[in-house]
């Protein structure tokens, strides 16, 4: 494979698997440790993917990169709503008001800070490689990493060569949903050795399969997708680059894909479709200059961010009134960060950095009913269907140093230390001029009069909500890392990492607030104080017969203290956030792949964890639904295998075909018991069920043209992959996408 960074490419052993035809025996090269690296002297689990092996995993988005990345889960309820579990780090598949504990980059940009909201799902096209590390990362990408971090790094242009290239996938989902995928890239050198820019851009068409019987809409969840990016870079001098970065990404599903299986298999229920889109533009400047002793890496990035959060709510009382949220969110994020990557042969190497990120997430909340039920029951008073309205917004502040330095005693033995100092800020505030009302407490009684005693409380009117400031919180945290590695033999690196990880504050924007059904419910407490992780882990990393037998293996035990959970409020499904004693994960993770003749591959990747709540109070227990010893929301195994025979036709032409299979076992979506209510089982709880994927894919590569066909989920899986663990919506059940065949045609120059 090609190299790294600014013109460097790698994969893992899984992936090289799918590279047969390209006869690849390249050693790979990463830059999870902020400089170039092979992979299998890196001392920590990393998993990659360059473009060759997307394209051939047929890999568009988020599921393909858990589907075959060992330890990883993607919890994703529908498009654009994405969370990650890495070994076994997670409480549920949503965590309200919480991070991911698994960072996401695109290049420099953190888009994984939204906690409960929309993630935007990134179009993977002529991206340089996906890189996955496991395991807390804090020392290089900062708070919450807690698990890990995922970088999506996209083609920088190239300074010599005229490039184009072009893809269009069209496939048919069950018996009429049509998809089409379009995605083009043009690379213009401007300047010989001096400038260049390099243009991409996509579309997405996807018909829905689910049909929705409350809106009548069938195929009610399409998606409507599309987006690019524009590069400049320019080479003043052999010492200096400066990369100028703009992109941009709308992604528009019409309808959230959760079902109800009491329904039917995909079939969902809300009064109006469930939108959970966004819209992330970026801009970018990176300069890199190069001094003697070391390369100076100058990111800066403006980016915002507009979301919409629009869910019917209904199901929080079995959908005897309307009540809705329709929320629109906007982050406005600065993001510098500059560091020194030393250079030389000497037998210390070193990176050292600074890193300010700020950002301000603004959203308007507008809870609803129907005009319909307003008129029915005589409530008026109110400006339109709306029942509360009000804006708030957070500011978040990190700044941080960091560094560390690899020691080569010898060239069979190092030792690298790092650490990352940082202070973290938030604060909530709630902007005066929206209002409030009664009208839950109306509703409610006058849906279920006996609960009240028989009284409907009159309704109120509007109250008007004032300006609130929020606790202010600040945190001071120290990340460390520290790993020794061997090398018995040029063919196998031995490595043992002691490293350490952790998420920012969390402050509840709703503190203090009384329940208006149930006064002696719990009241909102002020959040959650940071939580964290120390990572134990030895593994090995072999590669022999230059490079047609490779193995990857990890053992690790994650220390988990002060567990930032959510929690609902019984009486009116108020989200919170709070924390918890601790957990434990342990487990073991593997990569293997084998070239035994040629054309033939076979990489087997997979995970076993486990991971279990082991400290807890009573009163933690209460207010979380945990219980001593519950299982964390991971499956136990995970894993996936790929077997691939690439074979010549002629006249230098080339044809090849595959099967991939994929698997999670069953895994439970949230703690067990109800929330300040410890005796009674949550009526939401439930496990996903263990599923297998099978896909298979066969095409010719035919000068510059490639043509493949393939079958995405050939048995037509119908398995639940998400539990959604709160009440309030109908449908909260995912399930894997119906069988799916196509074909795609790739073009490039």
């Amino acid at each position: 494979m090609a190299q790294a960074d600014d013109g460097q490419s790698g994969g893992d052993a899984t992936a090289a698997a799918t590279a047969g035809e390209r006869g690849d025996r390249e050693e790979i090269i990463v830059t999870a440790t902020r400089r170039d690296v092979r992979l299998q002297d890196v001392p920590l689990s990393v998993t990659a993917f360059n473009q060759d092996d997307l394209d051939d995993l047929g890999i568009v988005g988020y599921e393909g990169i858990a589907q075959n990345t060992p330890g990883i889960v993607v919890n994703r309820p529908t498009q654009n709503f994405n969370n990650f579990t890495s070994r076994g780090i997670n409480t549920n598949g949503y965590s309200a008001g919480l991070q991911s504990a698994v960072a996401i980059y695109v290049d420099e940009l953190p888009i994984s800070a939204n906690g409960n909201s929309t993630i935007l799902d990134p179009n993977l096209y002529d991206v340089e490689r996906v890189e996955f590390l496991r395991g807390p990362q804090g020392t290089l990408f900062g708070s919450n990493s807690l698990a890990g971090a995922m970088r999506i790094i996209t083609k920088s242009p190239d300074l010599d060569d005229f490039e184009a290239s072009a893809n269009v996938d069209l496939g048919l989902t069950g018996s009429s949903s049509v998809r089409q995928r379009y995605n083009a890239m043009l690379n213009l050198p401007l300047m010989t050795d001096a400038v260049a820019l390099r243009v991409t851009g996509y579309y997405r068409n996807e018909d829905g399969w689910i049909d929705n019987i409350g809106t009548g809409i069938e195929d009610s969840n399409s998606l409507e997708a599309y987006g690019g990016r524009a590069a400049l870079l320019m080479q003043p001098s052999d010492r200096m680059r400066v990369k100028l970065l703009v992109s941009y990404e709308n992604s528009k599903p019409a309808d959230s894909s959760l079902t109800n299986p009491n329904l039917g298999t995909f079939v969902r229920n809300s009064d109006r479709p469930d939108l959970f889109q966004g819209k992330l533009t970026n801009y970018n400047i990176t300069v890199n200059y190069e001094f003697d002793f070391a390369e100076l890496i100058s990111s800066t990035t403006l980016s915002d961010y507009d979301a919409s959060f629009y869910v019917d709510l209904a199901g929080t009382y079995g959908q005897a009134f309307p009540f809705a949220l329709d929320a629109y969110g906007y982050d406005d994020l600065f993001v510098q960060e500059t560091r020194l990557v030393s250079r030389g042969d000497g037998p210390f190497e070193w990176v050292a950095g600074f890193f300010l990120y700020d950002k301000r997430r603004t959203v308007d909340f507008a809870y609803r009913s129907t005009q319909d039920y307003l008129d029915a029951h005589g409530i008026v008073g109110l400006p339109d269907e709306y029942y509360q309205r009000f804006n708030s917004y957070t500011d978040q502040s990190e700044i941080a140093g960091f560094g560390e330095l690899t020691w080569h005693l010898s060239d069979k033995f190092w030792v690298t230390g790092g650490l990352r100092y940082g202070n973290t800020k938030v604060q909530s505030f709630t902007r005066g001029g929206g209002y409030n009302s009664n009208y839950l407490t109306v509703a409610y009684c006058t849906e279920f009069t006996a609960l009240c005693g028989g009284f409907v409380p009159p309704f109120s009117g509007m109250t008007p909500i004032p300006y609130a400031e929020g606790l202010k919180v600040s945190d001071d945290r120290l990340s460390w890392k520290a790993s020794a590695s061997w090398k018995p033999s040029d063919s196998l690196t031995t490595y043992a990492t002691v490293s350490t990880g952790f998420r920012t504050p969390v402050v509840n924007a709703r503190a203090g607030l009384v329940s208006q059904i149930d006064p002696n419910d719990l009241v909102i407490p002020d959040g959650a104080q940071s939580d964290s992780v120390t990572n134990y882990e030895v593994g090995l990393k072999g590669r022999w017969l230059g490079g047609d037998l490779t193995a990857n293996v990890a053992a690790y035990y994650i220390d988990w203290q002060d567990i930032q959970v959510q929690a609902n409020r019984v009486s009116d499904s108020i989200q919170f956030a709070t924390n918890i004693g601790g957990a434990k994960s342990y487990g073991v993770e593997f990569e293997f792949l084998a070239r035994p003749v040629e054309g033939l591959s076979l990489s087997v990747n997979g995970s076993l964890n486990n991971a279990k709540v082991n400290k807890l109070t009573d009163s933690e227990a209460a207010i979380s639904g945990a219980e001593l010893g519950t299982r964390l929301a991971s499956p136990h195994f995970q894993g996936s295998a790929t077997l691939r025979y690439d074979f010549g036709i002629g006249d230098g032409k080339s044809a090849f075909g595959a099967v991939n299979v994929s698997h999670a076992d069953s895994f439970p979506n949230q703690f067990p018991n109800v929330p300040g209510n410890p005796a009674a089982v949550s009526p939401t709880y439930d496990f996903t069920d263990a599923w297998t994927n099978v896909n298979l894919t066969a095409g010719t590569k035919l000068g510059a043209v490639s043509l493949t066909a393939y079958v995405e989920n050939l048995f037509d899986d119908t398995s639940i992959t998400y539990v959604h663990p709160e009440a309030f919506l109908d449908g909260r059940y995912a399930r894997m996408r119906p069988r799916t065949v196509g074909v795609r045609a790739d073009y490039r120059f």
